[in-house]
């Protein structure tokens, strides 16, 4: 069920990313929101702890971050946007850096360069043009739910009666 609804996320993110990418950063919000609030509960619950009102203050932001982007679905969308693009260029540096690490390791280390580049490269395209690379966030995110959704469902139909045979090969044991 879960990687038909993968499927059918992809394909329609595919057709409408505009949608996908609002619902994308609802959901991005919304996080926010949630987080903020589980910060505030605990920080609360735990006032007796030294630090106790830094999460608290973590909690509050995130409930008002969160919240204001709620209300403001372009926000929300660009927010989404800078968040993947920053992502992006850190990853890519991180994975130079990997690549600078373990060059003495394997001869490999050029894959790492070129992934980590193409990131970084990524990223910044992303920021010098937000719509742009909006709908290139949309088509990643839905290539890869149409990918994973249909693994799982090639998956569940080839376990689909692994509960029985694996009973089976048990009962051959004892």
């Amino acid at each position: 069920v879960g990687g038909l609804a993968s499927v059918i996320f992809g394909i329609l993110a595919f057709m409408k990313p505009l949608i996908a990418l609002l619902v994308l950063s609802m959901f991005f919000a919304a996080a926010i929101l949630v987080d903020g609030v589980s910060n505030i509960v605990g920080a609360v619950q735990h006032r007796e702890k030294d630090g106790w009102w830094i999460m608290l203050l973590i909690g509050v932001l995130g409930v008002v971050a969160g919240g204001y982007a709620l209300l403001n679905p372009p926000v929300s969308m660009m927010a989404f946007i800078f968040l993947v693009a920053f992502e992006a260029i850190l990853l890519g540096v991180f994975l130079l850096m990997l690549g600078y690490k373990v060059r003495q390791a394997t001869s490999r280390e050029w894959i790492l360069y070129v992934t980590g580049a193409l990131s970084v490269l990524f990223g910044i395209l992303v920021i010098m043009n937000p719509a742009k690379g909006s709908v290139s966030i949309v088509y990643l995110i839905a290539g890869w739910a149409l990918v994973i959704g249909a693994l799982k469902v090639l998956f569940a139909f080839k376990v689909k009666n692994l509960p029985e045979r694996a009973g089976e090969k048990f009962s051959a044991l004892r």
